[in-house]
């Protein structure tokens, strides 16, 4: 059901994801759902970390074998990818708190920041300002990405000229640390 729910919301945003919208799409009555999920919240919370699960995979798989600007780049695309083909089931990840370390939304929010704490120790990064790299390359990725998605770069510039430029932009300003 939240393969199904993750589905949905990459169609129609997770904002217009609803319980009754997904019980329709799996014919179902909507009360059925609540004997899987609490509500909507669950749900996006449920989603959230199959995202961010996915992401780490597909992060993870791009980074193998590369370090440095190369391991960068792969990280950095396999991210925009992931967005532009899942911006539903991405869109459950932002804003959502975990209600501990325990929680399942910590869990896999951390595992999703794994492969680029593996891009960084490429990079000479000391230790202090590992979650300020960290946060910077997700704000690109998410950034551009998102403003992709949304169809807010109508100008003539290749947009994929654009996100290497960013790339080269991150790397450099990486390697100057």
């Amino acid at each position: 059901m939240v393969a199904a729910g993750a589905a949905l919301a990459d169609e129609v945003g997770i904002t217009g994801l609803t319980m009754g919208l997904l019980a329709q799409r799996l014919g179902v009555r909507t009360p059925s759902l609540y004997k899987h999920v609490a509500g909507l919240e669950d749900l996006t919370r449920r989603i959230a970390v199959l995202a961010l699960d996915e992401a780490a995979d597909a992060i993870g798989d791009a980074v193998q074998g590369y370090a440095g600007r190369d391991a960068l780049a792969a990280a950095m695309r396999a991210f925009r990818t992931f967005v532009l083909q899942h911006p539903g089931r991405y869109g459950a990840t932002i804003g959502l708190e975990s209600t501990g370390p325990d929680d399942p939304l910590a869990i896999a929010g951390l595992r999703s920041l794994g492969p680029f704490g593996a891009v960084l120790r490429g990079y000479e990064i000391a230790e202090p300002d590992v979650d300020h790299a960290l946060r910077m390359l997700r704000s690109l990725g998410h950034g551009f990405a998102t403003l992709q998605a949304a169809g807010g770069f109508q100008w003539s510039a290749d947009i994929d000229e654009t996100f290497e430029w960013l790339i080269a932009f991150a790397d450099r300003g990486l390697r100057a640390m």
